[in-house]
């Protein structure tokens, strides 16, 4: 999910529709992030050129297609531990 409502916009275009197509007509629309912005066309430029079927298609695209600017501490999980070498890895503690 964006946020902002970013993506309504796919609601609205004619489909199919090619991802050049998109970013001719959308691309200066800006995608608020948690950690700054993006633009639409930023985001579709770094996926393939493919032809887009649905309005879920294009968000789905979107979302999957955002930068490290769209997620909170970099490595950080708090299901699992980090894997041994990590750089995200917590420093040693000895008791």
């Amino acid at each position: 999910m964006l946020p902002n409502r970013t993506g309504e916009f796919a609601a609205d275009h004619d489909y199919p529709a090619t991802t050049e197509e998109l970013i001719s007509e959308y691309g200066d629309q800006t995608i608020e992030l948690p950690n700054g912005t993006e633009t639409v066309g930023d985001v579709l430029a770094r996926l393939e050129s493919e032809t887009f079927e649905t309005a879920d298609d294009v968000r789905l695209a979107l979302s999957c297609g955002v930068s490290d600017k769209a997620i909170g501490r970099i490595g950080y999980s708090d299901r699992d531990p980090a894997p041994l070498g990590s750089p995200y890895a917590p420093d040693a503690v000895s008791f």
